[in-house]
């Protein structure tokens, strides 16, 4: 990874099409980092703007957010945006729940929703 900390991108699955027309709408600020993302979702993102440095984790489900989790333990990402669906329920919400335990432990910024994450961005550039 390089020495600019990178952006996390995770969606839900009723979220991914969401996330990656907010990264199609933000990609000229995406573009200034590095982007992780989780298997599927980044496979969205990266069809979507072809142009972004999307590193593809694991999907969400098979250790993808515990990966990111493990990127914020070590200092490599500076913000995660993560659209969550809220209606759905999700198998694997133990590790949804231990990844923002992570991001208020290390005092990571975190968006859940596109409002959130827009006003994050802003700050940024």
């Amino acid at each position: 990874m390089t020495s600019t900390k990178a952006i996390a991108l995770i969606a839900h699955d009723q979220k991914k099409d969401d996330l990656a027309d907010f990264a199609r709408s933000h990609s000229n600020v995406l573009s200034r980092y590095p982007i992780v993302a989780t298997g599927t979702t980044g496979g969205r993102i990266v069809e979507a703007c072809p142009d972004l440095d999307v590193r593809r984790l694991k999907s969400g489900p098979l250790g993808g957010d515990q990966q990111i989790g493990a990127l914020i333990a070590t200092g490599e990402v500076a913000l995660v945006i993560f659209f969550v669906d809220p209606l759905t329920a999700m198998p694997h919400d133990v590790d949804v729940k231990a990844l923002m335990r992570l991001a208020i432990v290390y005092d990571i910024p975190m968006a859940l929703n596109r409002a959130t994450a827009e006003r994050l961005l802003s700050t940024l550039g």
